[in-house]
């Protein structure tokens, strides 16, 4: 089985915010038991006695314990060490992300439509890796949230109708919503999507570029990351634009 732990950063509402970001990391079953180890070791060292639940956009806040005793190169420091457990984790483990921008998807729902895209990568990816030899599901497992019926709702008819893209194949439930303080992947998935939040929303790329090279590539294209911006992905030079027009320039050649 392999999971995908996804979770949001940025808000549908917030008229400040150009994009919304869906986001997260995929693995074989048997790496979410060391790669939470890895976290445990970090929040230990941070304070031994008391359990901590790291949200990229509360560290970097600095405004409750223990974040708060902190300078800013410290909370930096901190989401950058949690990154970088996904950058020296095992080959099969991979980011997935896709980054909206609101305006130009003003009719529909964003999130929604982050949702269907990275269930179709998702999809693709485990069509890969059963045409490989494997015999493999994927289960996607989310943050608990507002958004839980819809998006449960919505995986259903993605395997019952389909999506734009095509039917989804290889999932094997509809997604599972759990409370993120009892899964510290689901906390790594919420740094995945504040790292690509504030790539495309800011400009920053300090934490997107740790783990720009784990997002899951085949053929050159870097498919775990999609950016939705229509007006502008002829000129982009994002790692997700820019292999897929370098790809088309190269099979027109």
């Amino acid at each position: 089985m392999h999971l995908l732990y996804l979770d949001d950063s940025g808000s549908s509402g917030n008229t400040d915010e150009k994009y919304i970001v869906l986001g997260g990391i995929s693995l074989y079953e048997t790496q979410a038991f060391h790669i939470t180890k890895a976290i445990d070791e970090i929040a230990k060292s941070i304070d031994p006695k008391n359990p901590i639940e790291f949200h990229a956009s509360e560290i970097l806040a600095r405004r409750s314990a223990p974040w708060n005793k902190m300078t800013r190169e410290d909370v930096r420091g901190i989401v950058k060490s949690l990154l970088r457990i996904i950058t020296n984790s095992a080959d099969s483990t991979y980011a997935f992300a896709c980054a909206i921008h609101k305006a130009s998807f003003s009719n529909v729902d964003p999130l929604k439509l982050a949702f269907e895209d990275i269930s179709k990568r998702f999809d693709l990816y485990l069509k890969r890796v059963n045409t490989e030899g494997s015999n493999q599901r994927g289960l996607l497992i989310l943050d608990e949230s507002s958004h839980e019926t819809t998006l449960q709702n919505l995986a259903i008819d993605f395997r019952n109708v389909g999506t734009q893209w095509g039917t989804v194949k290889y999932l094997a439930d509809i997604p599972l919503f759990v409370d993120s303080k009892a899964s510290r992947l689901v906390q790594l998935a919420d740094h995945v999507a504040y790292a690509v939040f504030k790539r495309y929303n800011h400009g920053d790329s300090q934490y997107f570029d740790i783990i720009a090279s784990k997002f899951y590539s085949n053929d050159n294209i870097i498919h775990g990351l999609a950016h939705k911006h229509p007006n502008m992905n002829m000129q982009c030079m994002c790692i997700a634009c820019y292999s897929r027009r370098l790809s088309n320039s190269h099979s027109e050649e």
